[in-house]
C-alpha cells in the first residue's frame, strides 16, 4: 500500500527547468558578450536536466569549453573552480527571473499539482525530493502555496550526495516513517528516476519537453509509468498501481 508520495520540484510541480535552461543561455551571452542568449547552453542543459547544479554548470562549461573564459575570473569572484562562475552569474540571471511569484504561478504544472492535492485529501503524506537549494525551493513552494502541505522537504543541502545517488529518496521515507517499499515518486527526470529506483520506490516520470527524449532513451520505466500528457498523471498512476497490485492508503492506516 502507498502511504506516501514523494515529489520533485523543477520539471514536476513547476516548469523551472526551462528557466534555468535560459538562465545558463543568459548567463553564456554575458560571458561571452554575445548578441543574444546562446541556445547551445538550452541544449547542454537538457543533457543533464534533473541533475545537482555543480553537475549542470560543469557540464555547460565542459560542453561549450567556457573554461578559457572562465578561468581568468576565478579572483574577482572568489572561487576556486571555473564551474563555480557560471553557477554563480546563473542563479543571480534565475533570481531575478523567478524574484515575481506570478512567474512561479504562471509556470506551474496544473495537473501535476492538483496530483498533489488529490493525494493529501486521501491520507497521504507528501514529501518534496530536490536538487534545489533549500532558499530557491521554498520560494517556490510559498509561490504555489503548498509550503505547509508537505511533511518532509528536502534539498540539495540536505544531502551529500545528489540525484541519481538515492540517498534523498531514503532520508526521504527515514523522515516520513515509511518504508521504500510504500513510497511512490513522481519524478520528471532520468537522474530523478534513477535516484527514487535505486532507492526501492515505485516511481512515475512526467515527460516534459526537457525530458521527454531523455527518459525514452533511458529506458528506465515501462512507457505505462510515464505521463506523455499532463492532464493523464491520474489516469496513468493509477494505470501503473494497479498492473502492480498497488492501491493508496491513509499514512494512519495499518
Amino acid at each position: 500500500m502507498i502511504r506516501a508520495v514523494i515529489f520533485d520540484l523543477d520539471g514536476t510541480l513547476v516548469q523551472t527547468e526551462k528557466l534555468k535552461a535560459l538562465s545558463y543561455a543568459r548567463a553564456v551571452q554575458q560571458l561571452l558578450e554575445l548578441p543574444e542568449p546562446d541556445p547551445r547552453a538550452v541544449e547542454a542543459y537538457r543533457e543533464v536536466v534533473g541533475a545537482a547544479r555543480e553537475i549542470a554548470s560543469q557540464h555547460v562549461m565542459e560542453r561549450l569549453g567556457l573554461e578559457p573564459a572562465l578561468r581568468p575570473l576565478i579572483a574577482r569572484y572568489g572561487v576556486s573552480q571555473p564551474w563555480e562562475i557560471l553557477t554563480t552569474m546563473r542563479t543571480a540571471i534565475y533570481n531575478a527571473m523567478v524574484a515575481d511569484p506570478q512567474v512561479l504561478r504562471d509556470n506551474q504544472w496544473p495537473h501535476t499539482v492538483a496530483f498533489f492535492h488529490l493525494v493529501r485529501q486521501q491520507g497521504c503524506q507528501t514529501a518534496l525530493a530536490t536538487m534545489s537549494q533549500r532558499r530557491e525551493a521554498l520560494h517556490v513552494l510559498q509561490a504555489l502555496g503548498l509550503e505547509g502541505e508537505l511533511d518532509v522537504v528536502l534539498t540539495r543541502e540536505d544531502v551529500q550526495h545528489p540525484k541519481p545517488d538515492p540517498e534523498i529518496y531514503l532520508t526521504a521515507c527515514r523522515l516520513l516513517g515509511v518504508s521504500p517499499a510504500e513510497c511512490l515518486a513522481i519524478e520528471d527526470s532520468p537522474a530523478g528516476v534513477r535516484a527514487a529506483l535505486a532507492a526501492g520506490v515505485e516511481t512515475i516520470a512526467v515527460a516534459t519537453p526537457f525530458t521527454r527524449q531523455g527518459l525514452q532513451a533511458a529506458g528506465l520505466l515501462p512507457q505505462g509509468c510515464i505521463v506523455e500528457e499532463p492532464q493523464m498523471i491520474v489516469a496513468t498512476v493509477e494505470r501503473c498501481l494497479q498492473e502492480r497490485n498497488r492501491t493508496f492508503g491513509s499514512a494512519k492506516e495499518g
